[in-house]
């Protein structure tokens, strides 16, 4: 075709010169329109590294180069909504479907632009910029993805965490924080080896950041030269620190040993004497309960042994009332016999024959009377004493000037004074507690024991006398009725 046409302007009078110009220039507008609709949007093969707060470009480019700055060209993340981070189109930026995050921190070089350079520029990167990105030209329906990574590394610092007895060892910690991705923690002697630690402990913070920790026991050598090395592979980031221990912080296994030994001697000391003062308490419960209960059944007894006193009252009063209806009965029936006699013995003496007043019968008789009304007055005399004897009096006063008295007449001081030293038993019993001191306890039993001792007697003397001669009354009583 080309031949033919070079043919056709020959045959219209154009110099050879024209038609090679001409023919030249048709070349290399085929040769661009072809070129053109061959282009390629490369990318970068490896992801994009950068660290938080650097600035970072995301390669981009049109393969063979061709001026973009007329094309349309969209950057954008699909994991975000609205998905655009950087749109170019007929020669200006659109931010209207802008990602709000990206606002501000985004640009396109013109001048790259121009020679088929589409990359994109990211301004103070954060962790939220971490992701894949698309770079698409619409004219061209073609695209390619980027991926960044963005990093954060961080000092680490070790510090003394304790000691170690069991081995005579020094437990060092390392702790590094504001990491992205999350890193790993190594420990290393001087000679470059790797030493066993713990599992590092990982904690991701509110920001996104990561804070590793990590301990290790070191034992002593000839070069105590430690490193702890902190690492992230994937941002090519990698953090060291060193520390020197003293040889005075290593603890001789002789010391240890010692030390252990004194320690378990200690605790099986300090558990003997807890031991020991659990059971010399418990001991002091069981006696003090002991003590209580003695105490409570003897206070049972004190109780009872009031009742019964109590009624054996209320028997005397009985007895006394019985006592006192007796007398009134004798006096009663003396003062009718005297009357009787005195009757008697008017009649006689008014009568005119007077020898029968000075006659051996009359006076014999005279003197049998008088004798009876002797007698009833000692019986009325007898039941006053008894009744005396019925009566307990509610006070104990004393009695002056008075040597000697027989058992009847001290019944009611004796049956105060039994009360009085039960009184004194119970007080000793209340002052004493739970019979905390040995003298109190003798001077208690004393006191109870003679109290009642002396309040049983009395009561049974009483109770017994009063029944004895209210018998006795009473025959007399019906001796006096028949005669």
């Amino acid at each position: 075709m080309m031949f033919h046409l070079k043919e056709m302007l020959s045959k219209c009078g154009l110099s050879a010169f024209s038609v090679s110009v001409f023919h030249h220039a048709v070349v290399l507008l085929l040769l661009t329109d072809c070129c053109k609709g061959q282009s390629q949007v490369v990318g970068p093969s490896k992801p994009v590294i950068v660290t938080v707060g650097d600035d970072v470009i995301l390669p981009c480019n049109l393969k063979p180069a061709t001026d973009a700055v007329s094309m349309t060209l969209e950057w954008a993340r699909p994991d975000l909504n609205p998905r655009f981070v950087h749109v170019w189109h007929e020669g200006k930026d659109l931010q209207d479907n802008q990602h709000p995050s990206y606002k501000g921190r985004t640009s396109l070089s013109i001048e790259r632009l121009k020679h088929g350079d589409v990359s994109l520029n990211i301004s103070k990167v954060n962790l939220s910029d971490n992701g894949k990105y698309r770079c698409y030209l619409p004219d061209l329906d073609k695209d390619s993805f980027v991926q960044l990574v963005v990093g954060a590394a961080s000092s680490s610092a070790i510090s003394f965490a304790g000691i170690d007895t069991s081995v005579s060892g020094v437990v060092l910690q390392c702790e590094s924080k504001g990491w992205h991705p999350e890193p790993e923690v190594i420990w290393l002697d001087s000679e470059g080896n790797l030493l066993s630690a713990e599992p590092t402990e990982t904690v991701r913070g509110p920001d996104g950041l990561y804070t590793v920790s990590s301990r290790v026991t070191v034992e002593k050598r000839h070069n105590n030269n430690f490193t702890c090395r902190v690492q992230q592979n994937n941002i090519n980031q990698t953090r060291e620190t060193n520390i020197i221990v003293p040889g005075d912080f290593f603890i001789a296994p002789s010391n240890s040993a010692a030390r252990i030994t004194v320690s378990l001697a200690a605790c099986f000391l300090c558990v003997l004497a807890v031991v020991f003062v659990v059971w010399k308490w418990r001991q002091n419960e069981t006696k003090n309960k002991m003590i209580t209960q003695r105490e409570g059944q003897q206070l049972i007894g004190y109780i009872n042994m009031v009742d019964t006193l109590k009624e054996q009252e209320q028997q005397l009063k009985n007895q006394r009332d019985e006592l006192t209806s007796h007398k009134n009965k004798i006096e009663k029936l003396v003062e009718e016999k005297e009357n009787l006699f005195n009757s008697v013995e008017k009649e006689i003496t008014e009568k005119e024959d007077k020898s029968f007043i000075s006659a051996p019968e009359y006076l014999k008789l005279k003197d049998i009377i008088s004798g009876y009304k002797w007698n009833l007055n000692e019986r009325v005399k007898e039941l006053d004493k008894l009744e005396m004897n019925t009566y307990v009096p509610s006070s104990l006063e004393a009695k002056s000037g008075q040597s000697s008295f027989d058992v009847s007449s001290c019944m009611p001081m004796a049956l105060a004074c039994g009360l009085a030293g039960l009184a004194v038993g119970l007080a000793v019993t209340t002052l004493t507690g739970r019979g905390k001191s040995s003298l109190f306890k003798v001077q208690k039993n004393d006191a109870e024991r003679d109290g009642i001792r002396l309040v049983v007697t009395t009561l049974k003397h009483q109770k017994r006398e009063p029944e004895d001669q209210k018998d006795q009354l009473k025959g007399e009583l019906e001796q006096v009725k028949a005669e």
